[in-house]
């Protein structure tokens, strides 16, 4: 598949610029009656938005960086890229927002940007929605959910306002397992009642960083994210997993998941662990690389994301920002349906993904089938320089590029 246009390069040496979400000067939805309104009486208000954009002047060749500083903008600069809104076909039917300190129900969100819901993720903070997250819904200006009475926004784990005249479908969240639970349940009802044969397992143990491919997986096969404990199955989820009628549950992170807890999961269907990588590393965020890069390559029949070959859509993320994660989810379910591949620290491309880059790089080799005939991959870059520095940027540009098969390549600088 052929990438998405790009705009100019900026040079080598120069800094990349970005920018927070504008802030909307107005905001206003409509929908049916029975669901929460907010602000204004009348059925219909004037929307007005100011421009709504994530970073700018920061695209190469292959790679499209999109957010800021934190999870926040990060979020909202990939809404606004896949929704731009100008359209009705380019705004989403609801958008979620979940409280950015839920990590664990951030993350379980994430399979609401899967289709037919394609949710994406907004991000509120202890109780407040920053601006960024309202100039995305007023960029957006979500279509409104029959299946929610006309909601516009799913609000999960957080009470904050919405702007004027939305529509909210609340979402309580209680502990984790039982708010994961919920969403599962909730992705029924969005889908017609149809129920998913398949889940995704974590432990409430796992690390975030461990379990951040979660997001993308669920997002890209609709398979909800149930949460498990050291000490066995919650009530919750074991509900959950029952009402699926015996699915089939793939372990993410399967080290963190007790033996005990295991044996209570066989009991409620079929169980497949996705491999980890394994073998030493000398930090966890080099495990987390290598476990991203094992989940990526995994694939059971038609579960998975089977990448093991040019052509594809990739997300990069840094393994310290695991709110990027959710924030991200989106671009797994439309755009280049890419799953998430984690950078151990800002600078440098890990070896370990140099050289998965490496087996996937697109390539020709038959002159009369030059490039322009050929499979690409395009990386979608998830934060600021901060996440990923702008040389590791032109680095993975590099690591994308199609080449001719005889050409000798540069060795990329790994760490």
């Amino acid at each position: 598949m052929r990438s998405v246009a790009h705009r100019a390069q900026l040079p080598p040496s120069a800094t990349l610029l970005l920018a927070a979400l504008a802030s909307a000067l107005a905001l206003a939805g409509c929908g049916k009656s029975g669901s929460q309104r907010y602000g204004g009486a009348g059925e219909t208000q004037a929307l007005a938005t100011a421009p709504a954009h994530g970073a700018l002047g920061v695209d190469t060749r292959n790679t499209t960086r999109l957010g800021g500083a934190g999870a926040v903008a990060d979020a909202a600069s990939v809404a606004h890229a896949v929704y731009p809104g100008l359209t009705a076909a380019t705004r989403p039917s609801v958008a979620v927002l979940v409280d950015q300190r839920r990590w664990q129900v951030a993350l379980a969100a994430s399979v609401l940007a899967s289709s037919p819901v394609d949710a994406p993720i907004l991000y509120s903070d202890d109780g407040r929605t920053p601006a960024s997250s309202e100039a995305a819904l007023a960029s957006m200006h979500p279509l409104g959910a029959p299946a929610l009475g006309g909601a516009q926004v799913i609000r999960i784990g957080t009470t904050a306002p919405l702007p004027h005249g939305y529509l909210a479908h609340q979402l309580t969240a209680r502990a984790p397992a039982a708010a994961a639970a919920a969403i599962a349940s909730l992705l029924v009802k969005l889908d017609a009642g149809s129920a998913p044969r398949q889940a995704i397992v974590l432990s409430q143990a796992a690390s975030p960083a461990m379990a951040m491919p979660a997001a993308s997986l669920a997002a890209e096969s609709g398979a909800p994210i149930l949460l498990v404990s050291p000490g066995g199955v919650p009530a919750a989820t074991a509900a959950a997993l029952a009402r699926m009628r015996r699915p089939t549950m793939y372990l993410v992170d399967a080290a963190a998941v007790s033996r005990r807890t295991l044996h209570a999961l066989r009991r409620l269907g079929a169980v497949r662990t996705i491999p980890s990588g394994g073998g030493e590393h000398s930090t966890l965020a080099e495990a987390a690389v290598q476990n991203s890069i094992e989940v990526a390559r995994y694939t059971d029949g038609a579960f998975g994301w089977g990448v093991k070959e040019p052509g594809h859509g990739l997300v990069f993320a840094n393994a310290a920002r695991p709110l990027d994660a959710p924030a991200a989810a989106l671009l797994a379910a439309t755009a280049d349906y890419g799953p998430l591949l984690l950078l151990s620290r800002a600078t440098g491309v890990p070896a370990a993904l140099a050289s998965y880059l490496a087996d996937i790089q697109p390539a020709y080799s038959d002159p009369q089938f030059p490039a322009v005939r050929g499979a690409y991959n395009h990386g979608w870059l998830i934060g600021d320089e901060s996440a990923i520095s702008a040389v590791t940027q032109a680095e993975i540009d590099s690591m994308l590029q199609i080449v001719a098969r005889t050409q000798a390549s540069e060795e990329p600088e790994v760490e």
